[in-house]
């Protein structure tokens, strides 16, 4: 039988999410004992079991809601006559479970390897994301100069773009060194699955690009998601300042439910 640890170990690498349910008390009659542990993917399959019965198909289901969510649980049962039965107990007990989520860490995509991209690299780590940086020049976007980086790619925007495994747990931040490459990378983006998408530039430039792109058939349902100008107003004038600007603001969505 595969083990729970294994598993979470390859649910992790997989890129995918499942929460680990643990009985922490457990009085009177109950199914299984305290440190007994259930492992719950996100489709509401399991991995060994705390008992089974409604009371378990209660806890699969919270359990789920803890993976979308992102935030831990903890649940106390009484179990009632009816329950006990089902599990094979002659009378009820009592059962606290605390259902924590597996989740994929945070990626934060850097198109463009500029002067800002180094600072939003090293702070974006320390905050526990996944740094990929894009750029399509190799001098710009290399281990060396990002020694924090997970993945560096080089070459045309575009041709990257297959490269990456979007989803929810996914934020992207567009520093290119022009507006051509910012607009391009942008109409993409919009189409993802990204939590966060952030293009620099001042108001015109903004309102330029998107005029742009609704030509294009871009709606304004997709641009309204873009974060445009990029970043927290805190006056930021460095590229230091800028950087901490625009990663407190994808903290902010990154917590937000």
């Amino acid at each position: 039988m595969t083990d729970i640890y294994q598993e979470i170990v390859r649910i992790k690498a997989e890129g995918k999410e499942a929460a680990l349910v643990t009985i922490v008390l457990a009085t009177g009659s109950t199914p299984r004992e305290e440190g007994t542990k259930m492992l719950v993917r996100a489709d509401g399959s399991i991995l060994s079991t705390i008992g089974g019965g409604s009371l378990e198909a209660q806890v699969i289901e919270e359990a789920v809601k803890v993976i979308k969510q992102g935030k831990p649980k903890r649940l106390h049962f009484a179990l009632t006559a009816k329950e006990a039965e089902e599990v094979g107990m002659v009378c009820g007990g009592e059962l606290e479970v605390f259902i924590e989520p597996i989740l994929t860490p945070p990626t934060l995509y850097l198109f463009g390897g500029g002067h800002i991209s180094l600072p939003l690299a090293k702070v974006g780590k320390l905050l526990g994301f996944k740094i990929v940086v894009i750029d399509d020049r190799a001098e710009f976007a290399n281990a060396d100069r990002f020694p924090e980086t997970d993945i560096v790619l080089t070459g045309d925007f575009s041709k990257s773009f297959p490269k990456l495994k979007m989803d929810k747990s996914s934020y992207i931040v567009i520093v290119t060194r022009g507006h051509q490459h910012d607009e391009l990378v942008l109409e993409w983006a919009v189409g993802t699955s990204a939590k966060y998408v952030g293009m620099i530039g001042s108001k015109t430039k903004v309102k330029t690009i998107f005029s742009h792109l609704l030509a294009k058939g871009i709606t304004n349902q997709q641009l309204d998601r873009v974060h445009a100008p990029i970043g927290l107003e805190i006056n930021a004038q460095t590229p230091e300042e800028i950087a901490i600007s625009i990663l407190a603001e994808i903290v902010k969505v990154h917590r937000s439910p």
